[in-house]
């Protein structure tokens, strides 16, 4: 696996990444990669970190492990290229943005465009093996990633972090809560989202609205 890491992100998580656990999590993603199929490809494990610079970062939205499926994930959580269809977590994060920001549902689910907005689209653990979701937690990817968002955390101030699901909503005890906004609700996966969990929490605008308040741009979110 090559650390094909933006230098800024690099340096920051420098300490982390020469870390005994970090190498042995390095040794066990290339030999799987090496002997079976796995997601992301290699050249995208790292695309959360290479596509939103610390400097621009705005908003942190935690995933938990790339889609399993074939030509699904593309290094960013909740998004698949734009030839690929929209799984359904996505579309019901694109119907809340709709009824949220009412506007037209977006259709693309490649989010690199919010990456370069400033949206660090992050799972916790950064590579899976086809076919068999969470195969690769609790290697390695969880305390690295969890490192990050505690770095970030301290790092930058007025941030928004997104903490869909239950998963995700752990990950607040290692955020600074009184730095940042910090907004939760149910996971956008149809069980979550049918039972009422998900739609309405209008996370979307409230995110913009923050950012303006600071004097911010907020998020383009529809294409």
């Amino acid at each position: 696996m090559k650390l094909n890491i933006e230098k800024n992100w690099q340096n920051q998580l420098a300490e982390e990444i020469d870390k005994e656990y970090f190498k042995d999590l390095v040794y066990y993603v290339q030999n799987q990669y090496n002997n079976k199929v796995c997601y992301p490809s290699e050249n995208l494990i790292f695309s959360a970190f290479n596509n939103c610079s610390l400097d621009n970062l705005k908003v942190v939205i935690i995933g938990q492990d790339p889609y399993h499926g074939p030509n699904q994930a593309n290094g960013l959580c909740f998004s698949v290229d734009s030839s690929v269809v929209n799984p359904p977590s996505l579309n019901n994060i694109f119907k809340e943005i709709s009824v949220d920001l009412n506007c037209k549902v977006r259709q693309n689910g490649d989010l690199l465009d919010w990456s370069k907005q400033g949206v660090l689209l992050l799972n916790s653990v950064l590579t899976v093996e086809d076919g068999f979701p969470g195969s690769h937690s609790k290697k390695g990817w969880e305390k690295f990633t969890d490192n990050a968002i505690e770095l970030i955390s301290q790092k930058k101030k007025g941030l928004v972090f997104m903490l869909w699901g239950g998963y995700a909503k752990k990950k607040e005890s290692i955020i600074k809560s009184n730095h940042h906004l910090i907004l939760k609700s149910g996971h956008p996966s149809p069980l979550s989202a049918n039972r009422g969990y998900w739609y309405g929490n209008r996370h979307f605008s409230k995110c913009n609205n923050y950012l303006i308040n600071k004097g911010e741009e907020p998020i383009q979110w529809t294409q």
